[in-house]
């Protein structure tokens, strides 16, 4: 029987995102570099392996008393060559493999982190996400993003097309305006992102501009 005209199928963009950084961290090597400050392609693959794999080991990824014992285990993990690395990471963990689990953990994950690498790399360019990428992105966006925002301390709106949320009400927010793969990554505070538009009072732009965002 034929899909339903308008339907989904095939893999999610969570899923096309882990497989698309998967394969461009073999193509870029395991020492390239990245967006994460310090972090090779082997780092962010052995930060995103912890992540789903060795939750127990992430605590010094927020908490700083726990690093030691984070820092172990990407130690051990990093020996490891980056095939057999990415080989692991291609497929999650039993638990994010329901659909609407996968989506709410690693839509925006994967997606900001395969940019670490594509964005991290000579000439590269933005890419064109298709409307329905956008409104899942966004969707994950909208639910994230009032933490993102919270270092800045001012309100904030966010804007593409038709769509818009509030991360922070208040009185004359800042309204930042573009496309929903380059809003994320600055909420993110990714400073490599392209055609974004910030509206409201100077001192609140330039406080959202220069906080330390993301978690």
């Amino acid at each position: 029987m034929a899909p339903a005209s308008g339907s989904s199928v095939g893999p999610s963009l969570a899923r096309r995102e882990r497989a698309a950084l998967c394969d461009l961290a073999l193509e870029v090597g395991a020492e390239a570099p990245t967006l994460c400050d310090g972090w090779s392609v082997r780092d962010l693959v052995v930060h995103l392996l912890i992540r789903e794999r060795k939750p127990w080991a992430a605590g010094g990824i927020l908490v700083p008393a726990l690093q030691r014992m984070t820092d172990r285990t990407a130690t051990g993990l990093a020996r490891r060559p980056l095939p057999v690395l990415v080989e692991q990471l291609r497929t999650p963990p039993l638990p994010l493999r329901v659909g609407p689990v996968d989506a709410l953990a690693n839509t925006v994950e994967f997606f900001v982190h395969h940019e670490d690498i594509r964005r991290a790399q000579p000439a590269w360019v933005s890419r064109p996400l298709t409307s329905a990428d956008e409104d899942t992105l966004w969707k994950s966006l909208a639910m994230v993003g009032r933490g993102l925002v919270r270092p800045a301390g001012v309100p904030v709106v966010i804007s593409s097309g038709s769509r818009r949320a509030v991360l922070r009400g208040g009185d004359a927010p800042v309204v930042v305006s573009g496309q929903v793969g380059e809003l994320a990554l600055f909420l993110f505070g990714r400073a490599q992102v392209t055609g974004l538009t910030f509206d409201g009072p100077a001192d609140k732009v330039t406080a959202l501009k220069d906080a330390d965002l993301g978690f």
